[in-house]
């Protein structure tokens, strides 16, 4: 393995380094519900060939002494998978709003750091014949995409399955130490050295014969970086203020084809018109507390993930941006959005993230956290498999991942699964005390984008399928 890869990434150490303040967990909880009860032996074989084509899922990570290097991913001597698998029976009545209300609990509670930071639930029970699959993982393991990509590679296309050879287990006699250390120093040090002497020839000779657009290039990156990096001290939204420990989670079903019909009726993505539809959601919900807003912070993952990256691991950088709230033409504010995801998904510092994360990991962690908690919310978009899949016998009928809220108000995470778009919403319940109200305002906005499309969303957002905990919890 190469050493660089046996240490987390400087930009999972950096959310490592914030979880001091628990506020700023990087908790991932997703929810399969199923149309029946999966055959529990060949769900045991299916995760346990997970945890060994990810060997990650059976590591735990282990600290460097004196922070010479990151924290290092180790194998774990008592790995048990009946520990991170388990099974229980919905409380009456099994509905989504009950697997809710576990899964809330699950995102609010720390992992083990003696054991690899993963767990999952089978709850059975649900609407009376199906289950639920409670998924929990710690956001270093894996990204959205990347868990996509793990879950291809172990579920199966049809109900009957498909048998696959059982991997061996990962090996358990990767090197610690001072070896170690100097290893992983040496491996980090020699991709620099590689990379600076691979651009330095070409860099010199563009500054010979273009001056003047190497000084521009040269004062546009470290902008870049400027622009990446800089402190954020100020929340936006007049109203999602506070935070807390507490969450609360919430889901809307909407259909692909007719978010892609709209978003192609405007000359943009799906991703554009679900990040139409959080902000005006967002904009909905200020009014109904009677405030004006023009502009909301979003922190939004940009994939930095390569065909070949493992499958597990984190490839992802977070960029933090102001985004317009107060246009009201939908076309006109998806084409707005467009225009800045796309300067940022092109950011010349992003490729080098994990250099400004380095960076901030050399800072007071008190300095950091406060700036994390002034972003408004998270948007995500995670997209699925196309097709019907099966796990151990049983159909996935929905697939729904809430991301953490790394100190905003609201995650709201997209996953696309089978032809439904399955929207996870996951709040701070001091930010956003009235969850139904939220979830009321993003569902009207789905409402209003789906309109743009050539056939109009039935009235009363008859296509939109909403689920929240009971108002009366916490």
């Amino acid at each position: 393995m190469d050493p660089s890869q046996s240490h987390m990434s400087q930009s999972d150490q950096f959310s490592w380094n914030m979880e001091r303040d628990p506020v700023l967990r990087s908790t991932i909880v997703s929810i399969l519900t199923l149309d029946s009860d999966p055959d529990w032996d060949r769900l045991v074989r299916t995760i346990d060939r997970g945890t060994r084509i990810v060997p990650r899922l059976r590591d735990r990570l282990v600290t460097v002494p004196f922070g010479l290097a990151p924290p290092r991913w180790e194998p774990d001597s008592e790995f048990d998978l009946s520990w991170h698998l388990r099974r229980g029976a919905l409380p009456a009545p099994g509905t989504l709003s009950t697997v809710l209300e576990f899964a809330r609990t699950e995102a609010m509670t720390a992992f083990d750091p003696a054991r690899p930071l993963w767990r999952s639930t089978l709850l059975s029970g649900l609407d009376g014949a199906g289950c639920a699959l409670v998924l929990t993982v710690h956001h270093s393991l894996t990204d959205g995409v990347g868990g996509i990509r793990i879950a291809t590679g172990v579920l199966d296309f049809d109900r009957a399955g498909t048998d696959r050879r059982q991997p061996p287990e990962p090996p358990m006699d990767r090197s610690g130490g001072i070896r170690d250390i100097m290893a992983w120093n040496w491996a980090v040090g020699s991709k620099l050295l590689h990379g600076g002497l691979t651009a330095a020839l070409p860099t010199a000779w563009h500054t010979v014969t273009h001056p003047r657009r190497a000084v521009r290039d040269g004062f546009g990156l470290a902008t870049s970086f400027v622009r990446l990096a800089r402190p954020v001290t100020a929340t936006l939204s007049p109203v999602m203020t506070a935070r807390s420990l507490g969450r609360r989670l919430a889901v809307l079903d909407v259909p692909v084809e007719q978010l892609r019909r709209c978003a192609h009726a405007t000359g943009c993505t799906i991703n554009d018109a679900f990040l139409a539809a959080v902000v005006i959601g967002l904009r909905i919900y200020h009014a109904r507390h009677a405030a004006a807003v023009e502009r909301l912070r979003v922190t939004m993952p940009i994939s930095l993930r390569v065909a070949d990256d493992p499958l597990g691991g984190n490839r992802i950088t977070l960029a933090r941006f102001a985004l317009p709230v107060d246009i009201d033409d939908v076309a006109d504010l998806m084409r707005a959005l467009r225009a800045i995801v796309d300067r940022w998904r092109h950011e010349p510092s992003i490729p080098l993230s994990n250099v400004v994360a380095a960076t901030l990991n050399q800072l007071p962690v008190g300095l950091l956290t406060e700036m994390l908690k002034h972003v408004d919310f998270v948007a995500s978009n995670v997209p699925g498999s196309p097709v019907p899949l099966y796990l151990a016998g049983a159909r996935i009928d929905r697939m729904y991942s809430f991301g953490p809220t790394i100190g905003t108000a609201v995650n709201v995470t997209l996953t696309s699964h089978a032809g439904t778009c399955y929207i996870g919403i996951n709040t701070d319940t001091a930010a956003i005390p009235d969850l139904t109200t939220l979830t009321e305002s993003l569902a009207t906005g789905f409402e209003t984008v789906l309109r743009l499309g050539d056939e109009p969303a039935p009235p009363d957002g008859a296509d939109l399928t909403t689920e929240t905990l009971p108002s009366t919890q916490s």
